[in-house]
C-alpha cells in the first residue's frame, strides 16, 4: 500500500481481525453503542420508540460516511462529537436531538472498545482451537517417537516427541481457560456520564446502563470514573503477551531442533519454489519461527505502556487515549498472525525420527545413567551409593570415549548386583520413558473434550 508506514497495513495480519480495529470498524462499533443507548432511553420512556428506531437506522453501516465524520472532525477536533453530528445530520424528524443523550465520549469509546475486544477474543479463541487440534493430532501420531530430553541444552533422559507436544496442549488449555475467565472482566462498557455518577441520565441512569449492556452482551463498570477501569486492559494485554510468549516458545523449539547439528525437526519448506538464502542455495531456514519470535517481542513491549495507561489523573485524563490506539489493535492483530503461522508450522512440521534416534545413540549410553542408578536402588543399593557408582562409571566412559554399558560391565560392584541381561534391558531408551505415553493419551483426550471432536 503506497504511503503506508505501519507493517500491519502491508505485511502482517489478516483482514478479518484488522477489520475489527479499522477506522470503519471503530465507527461501526461506536454507532452500535449509540443505537443501544437510544433504545434504552426509549425503553424507560425518555424518548419515543420511533426516535430510537430512527437513530438505530442511522447507525446502520452505509448511512453515515466516514468521510463526513472526518470533515466535521477537522472543525471540532473531537472524533466522537464529529460522529454524533454526522449521525444527527442523517436523522429524520426530531430524532437527531436525542443522539448521544446523557452520554460522555468515553461512554461510547470504552463500550465500543469492549465490543471490539469481545469480537477479537472470539477470533483468538478460534485460533487456539485450531492450534490445539494440530497439537493433539501430532501428539497422538508421535506418541511413541523416541527423542532425547534436554535440560540446560544438554542431553538428559529419553522422552517421546508426542510427550513434548502434550506439554504444549496443557499450556494451550490453560490459555483457553484464562480467555474464558477474562471475557466478562475485559469486555466491560459504561454508560455513566462525565465522571461515572450517571447524573446526566437522571433517575433512570442505572436502568439505562443495564439495558445498553444487555443489548450489547457486555458487562459494565459498577463504579466508573469517566472511563472503565484500565486494570481490565492491563489484565487483557498481559494475557495476550502471555499467549504470544507461549507461541514463541513453540517456535523456539523448532528453531533449536532445526539446527544443523541437531536436525530432529524442521519447518515445512517448498523445495520446488522456496528460497532459503540469496547467496547460499542449500539453506533451509526456520524463518517463520524466527518471525514469530520477533512479533512476540513487540506484543510484550505493549505491556509497559498498558500498565502506565492504568494511572490516570483524578477521574481521568487523556494520556491513555493515543497509546491505546496502538496497544490494543496491535496486540490482537499480531497475536492472531502468530497463531495462524504457528499452526501452519506444526501442521506441516517435518519430524526426523531417524535423526532423533541417531542423537540418542550418540550419547554412548550416558543418558541411561539415571535408569541404571534406579535399577540398583531396586536391588537394595542405597540411593547415594548407587549414584556414586554410576557417576564414576559415567565419568570413565566419557573420558575414554566408550559406551556407558562397557564401563558398567567393568565394575564388579555393579555386575555383582545386575546381570548383563538386566543392564542391557535397563539401558534401552524405550524402556525408560516413564508415563510419557499415558500423559500423551490424557492430554489428547483433554483436548478432544474441549474441542468436542476427535483427532
Amino acid at each position: 500500500m503506497e504511503g503506508s508506514v505501519c507493517p500491519l497495513d502491508y505485511r502482517y495480519g489478516r483482514d478479518e481481525i484488522k477489520a475489527i480495529f479499522s477506522e470503519e470498524g471503530r465507527i461501526r462499533y461506536q454507532m452500535k453503542v449509540e443505537a443501544a443507548l437510544a433504545k434504552a432511553h426509549a425503553e424507560v420512556g425518555t424518548i419515543s420508540k420511533s426516535d430510537a428506531e430512527e437513530i438505530t437506522r442511522v447507525a446502520s453501516p452505509g448511512v453515515v460516511k466516514a468521510e463526513r465524520i472526518k470533515e466535521i472532525e477537522k472543525e471540532t477536533n473531537h472524533d466522537v462529537m464529529a460522529m454524533v453530528r454526522a449521525m444527527t445530520e442523517q436523522c429524520r424528524g426530531d430524532a437527531g436531538k436525542y443522539v448521544h443523550l446523557g452520554a460522555s465520549s468515553n461512554d461510547i469509546i470504552d463500550t465500543a472498545t469492549a465490543l471490539q475486544m469481545k469480537d477479537a477474543l472470539d477470533v483468538i479463541q478460534s485460533d487456539l482451537d485450531e492450534l490445539l487440534y494440530t497439537f493433539a493430532k501430532m501428539a497422538k501420531r508421535e506418541r511413541a517417537t523416541l527423542e532425547i530430553g534436554r535440560t540446560h541444552a544438554q542431553f538428559a533422559i529419553p522422552i517421546t516427541f508426542g510427550f513434548k507436544i502434550a506439554g504444549y496442549i496443557a499450556e494451550i488449555l490453560r490459555h483457553k481457560e484464562r480467555l474464558f475467565e477474562i471475557m466478562p472482566r475485559a469486555c466491560a462498557g459504561k454508560m455513566a456520564g462525565a465522571v461515572g455518577t450517571g447524573a446526566a441520565m437522571g433517575r433512570n441512569f442505572s436502568m439505562i446502563q443495564m439495558l445498553v449492556m444487555q443489548d450489547l452482551s457486555l458487562t459494565y463498570e459498577p463504579a466508573a470514573t469517566q472511563v472503565v477501569g484500565r486494570d481490565r486492559y492491563t489484565e487483557l494485554i498481559c494475557l495476550l503477551a502471555n499467549i504470544a510468549t507461549s507461541v514463541e516458545r513453540y517456535g523456539t523449539e523448532v528453531r533449536n531442533l532445526q539446527r544443523s547439528e541437531i536436525g530432529e525437526a524442521s519447518e515445512p519448506f517448498d523445495i520446488k519454489k522456496q528460497v532459503g538464502s540469496s547467496t547460499m542455495p542449500q539453506k533451509r531456514n526456520p524463518i517463520i519461527s524466527e518471525n514469530i519470535t520477533g512479533l512476540a517481542r513487540i506484543i510484550r513491549g505493549l505491556v509497559i505502556p498498558t500498565f502506565e495507561n492504568q494511572v490516570l489523573w483524578h477521574e481521568r485524563d487523556l494520556s491513555n487515549s493515543s497509546s491505546e490506539r496502538f496497544t490494543i489493535p496491535h496486540a490482537f492483530v499480531l497475536l492472531d498472525d502468530m497463531l495462524l503461522k504457528m499452526n501452519r508450522i506444526y501442521s506441516g512440521l517435518e519430524i526426523h525420527a531417524d535423526r532423533m534416534r541417531k542423537n540418542i545413540d550418540s550419547s554412548n549410553g550416558l543418558i541411561m545413567a539415571e535408569a541404571v542408578m534406579m535399577k540398583l536402588t531396586e536391588k537394595g543399593i542405597g540411593r547415594q551409593d548407587a549414584h556414586e557408582m554410576v557417576r564414576e562409571a559415567s565419568m570413565a566412559a566419557f573420558e575414554r570415549g566408550i559406551n556407558l554399558k562397557e564401563a558398567i560391565l567393568e565394575r564388579n560392584d555393579i555386575i555383582k548386583v545386575l546381570s548383563e541381561k538386566e543392564i542391557i534391558s535397563v539401558m534401552d531408551p524405550a524402556n525408560y520413558i516413564g508415563a510419557a505415553k499415558e500423559i500423551v493419551d490424557k492430554m489428547v483426550s483433554a483436548a478432544e473434550e474441549v474441542l468436542d471432536r476427535k483427532v
